[in-house]
């Protein structure tokens, strides 16, 4: 997702508690920053961060890691999660703001953060056969995951786009995932609770079906 430069997002960000920008002092101790032995739940290429945040306000006893690349996307989740948490009367007090490559994710967490749970929402696609390496559901990405996700993990994953799905199937079964449940149209399926992201609303307007999977280690 192209975001235009914010000016703002770098100086409030440094500002801000809960953003971390070196997430390789965390690793393995993550429980530490939160001061807790809540568990644990990850986004990664969490955008604007308006699901992570909706999640952490639902959920007081679990704590989230939102995790992405752009110091400009996240500097407007910043500003999502104050709002969110300010209209619930709360303090963000369960939420890790961090900017990190996914390339780069085993250097900023690692087995000893035992994530139970993870959120991969409308990635990048990556159309263009050169570049699908890149995309987050990748077959060498999960199986990195692995790494830190616990025995009975699950992932959870969302998107528009039908190539990036049917071919993000195969990659959670070449990686050795059980796919436990799937869904080619979100909105119309027994799955409760969704929380509906702003990219989700967009292409649900245009009259794109949601596509979302589940599956386990």
């Amino acid at each position: 997702m192209r975001i235009r430069k914010k000016k703002w997002a770098e100086p409030e960000l440094a500002e801000c508690r809960y953003y971390i920008n070196e997430p390789e002092r965390y690793r393995g101790r993550w429980k530490d920053f939160f001061g807790n032995e809540k568990p644990i739940e990850l986004e990664i290429g969490c955008g604007k961060c308006t699901f992570a945040a909706e999640k952490a306000r639902r959920n007081p006893d679990t704590n989230y890691i939102a995790m992405d690349i752009k110091s400009d996307m996240l500097g407007v989740g910043r500003r999502n999660i104050e709002r969110i948490f300010e209209n619930a009367r709360r303090t963000p007090d369960n939420i890790a703001l961090v900017r990190c490559n996914v390339e780069q994710i085993d250097k900023a967490i690692g087995a000893d953060d035992r994530i139970g749970v993870m959120y991969i929402n409308f990635c990048n696609p990556w159309p263009r056969l050169k570049h699908q390496k890149r995309r987050l559901t990748y077959p060498k990405k999960l199986r990195m995951y692995r790494d830190f996700l616990t025995e009975d993990a699950v992932i959870y994953f969302k998107t528009d786009n039908d190539e990036l799905f049917e071919d993000s199937v195969a990659y959670f079964e070449e990686a050795g995932y059980h796919i436990r449940y799937l869904t080619r149209d979100l909105h119309h399926s027994d799955v409760k609770d969704n929380i509906v992201t702003e990219h989700e609303q967009m292409f649900t307007d245009e009259g794109i079906p949601i596509k979302y999977l589940e599956a386990t280690v």
